[in-house]
Order: C-alpha cells, then sequence, then structure tokens
C-alpha cells in the first residue's frame, strides 16, 4: 500500500485506501463504495482471484479502469497486473534446493516437502509450477507436496505430520512470509532444529523474502528466500496507469531499469489482460544483509 501511495504522490493522484482484511466481502463493498464516490482508477490485491470479477465487471460498468496487485484474477480481463515473476521464483528455490542437496549427497538425491498455497490462486499454482518444472529434471528426488491454503497452522501440521513420518532433507515453502516461524517450531518440537552445516540440518527455501526468512537465513535455520520488490509493485503500477490515462498503449516485452532490483521484468499479455512480472531476487547467507531486499526495510 505504500508504494502505491508513493506512486500515486509521484502523479499527483490524490490516494483514498482501505483494507479487506482478508475478507472478500468486506473488500466487494469497500470496491462498491470506491465505484460510488466516483474515483478514476481502482488497485487492490484480490483476497479470492475468482470472486474479484464481480467487482471487475461493475467497475467496468461504470467506465472505471481496474488493477491489481501482486495476483490476478481468475476468471475476467483487467487493465494490468503487477506482480512478482512467481515462476521465476519458485524455479530460484528450487535451483538452491538441488545444489543444497547436491551437497549433502554428492549428486542430487533426497525427500522435499513442498508447502502449498492456496492452490486456486494463480500465485500458487506459478510458484509450484516453477519449482516444480526443475525438480522435474531430477528423478532422485522425491517431492511431498501438502497444500496449506496461506494458513500458518497448515504450514505448521503438515510439517509435523510429515517429518515425523518419515526422513525429510529440506523444505519448501511457497510463503516464507506465513512459513518460516511456524515451520522452525514444528522442527524445535520434533527435535529437528539443526542449524545450517551441522547434522540433521533441514534445509528450508522459500517464496517471499520477509523479515522473518531474512532473520532465520542469518540465524542459519533457512537457507533461501526468492525476495519480492513488494515496494515496488505500486510506484512502477502508477507508471503505467499514467500511460494509460494519458491515452497510450502499453507493449508487451521486456522491461530494465538499471539499480532496479525487479529488472528484467516482462509485460504479457494473457487472458486476464496485461501481466507484469517482476523478477524476484535469491537470498541466502552471502547476501541477505542486502539493504535493498523489501524484508531489511520492514520491521
Amino acid at each position: 500500500m505504500a508504494g502505491m501511495e508513493l506512486g500515486a504522490k509521484n502523479h499527483g493522484w490524490e490516494f483514498v485506501s482501505n483494507n479487506a482484511n482478508f475478507d472478500a466481502s468486506a473488500q466487494a463493498n469497500q470496491i462498491d463504495d470506491f465505484i460510488a464516490s466516483g474515483v478514476n482508477a481502482i488497485v487492490t490485491v484480490p483476497v479470492d482471484s475468482q470472486a474479484i470479477c464481480a467487482s471487475v465487471k461493475k467497475a467496468k460498468d461504470a467506465g472505471v479502469p481496474f488493477y491489481t496487485i501482486d495476483r490476478a484474477p481468475i476468471g475476467c480481463e483487467i487493465n494490468m497486473t503487477v506482480q512478482s515473476d512467481n515462476y521465476l521464483a519458485g524455479k530460484q528455490s528450487a535451483e538452491a534446493m538441488v545444489k543444497l542437496l547436491t551437497e549433502k549427497y554428492g549428486e542430487p538425491k533426497g525427500t522435499v516437502l513442498e508447502l502449498q498455497g492456496d492452490l486456486g490462486q494463480n500465485v500458487a499454482q506459478l510458484r509450484g509450477g516453477g519449482f516444480n518444472d526443475v525438480m522435474k529434471e531430477y528423478p532422485n528426488i522425491k517431492i511431498i507436496a501438502k497444500p496449506t491454503e496461506w494458513k500458518a497452522d497448515k504450514f505448521a501440521q503438515n510439517t509435523l505430520d510429515v517429518v515425523a513420518a518419515e526422513p525429510v532433507d529440506g523444505i519448501y515453502m511457497h510463503s516464507d512470509c506465513v512459513g518460516t516461524k511456524v515451520v522452525v517450531a514444528a522442527l524445535e518440537q520434533l527435535g529437528k532444529k539443526v542449524k545450517a552445516g551441522e547434522d540433521g540440518h533441514i534445509f528450508l527455501t522459500g517464496v517471499d523474502g520477509c523479515a522473518d526468512a531474512l532473520q532465520s537465513i542469518r540465524d542459519g535455520y533457512s537457507d533461501q528466500a526468492s525476495s519480492q520488490p513488494i515496494p515496488d509493485f505500486g510506484v512502477v503500477l502508477a507508471d503505467y496507469m499514467a500511460t494509460e490515462f494519458d491515452g497510450g498503449k502499453i507493449e508487451e516485452g521486456t522491461v530494465t531499469k538499471e539499480g532496479a532490483p525487479w529488472s528484467p521484468a516482462t509485460i504479457v499479455k494473457s487472458d486476464t489482460g496485461l501481466m507484469l512480472n517482476l523478477a524476484t531476487t535469491s537470498v541466502s547467507k552471502d547476501n541477505v544483509d542486502n539493504p535493498a531486499l523489501w524484508g531489511n526495510a520492514v520491521k
């Protein structure tokens, strides 16, 4: 939200906001109110990627452009979605996991628990897709996939159930924001909270790059995070909104910006409208203190 507020300020726009607190019905009501108040555009993070389409239709009927951040709708077309390249993020975490397993065994093999997000959302689908497309190349790595719907208690319970039942070498989390603290706590409960470099350490990789994950990497319990360029979402989106407001057309292709952590990015046309996918940064103990990482700026 802070990034969107800054983006609006950069263009001299009035910015009004609300928070649905993960309630899809509340979000729909808030959007109704925004449309009724005569806003010039709507930007939201969909609580429910399918349910949001009812609000998209109302906005279209009222002639209000509609944009989303972090995830796209499912089943309707909007002006643009700005999100992390979630496929790349999953791929980066997989590549880190393969490297860690190879260092452990001398070859890529072992068992990895994949703690999935909500598979009804394209975010989880892409984070899983990038991860599993890499892992398909390594038949001796066994993947145990468990859905969590982004719920911390399910991250914890699946960790307890699987790690207690069989040897697990690594855990890949679709969200380290949700998972890091509870997964590490579950490992501690099982007597398997072991630091990197010590016998019995279970590799932890994941997507988001939250402060918890970065601290866990520093502490030696996590090994990798695919960090999203979250502060840039709104700022970058505002520039493309301004293009459309001025009657311009957003072109598909590669977008580069010197010094930006998300560069290069790609703009593609999908069945939900234009998608701007910003590159993620693979974080390890070697670059965890980089101040450009959003997890180091959010306390």
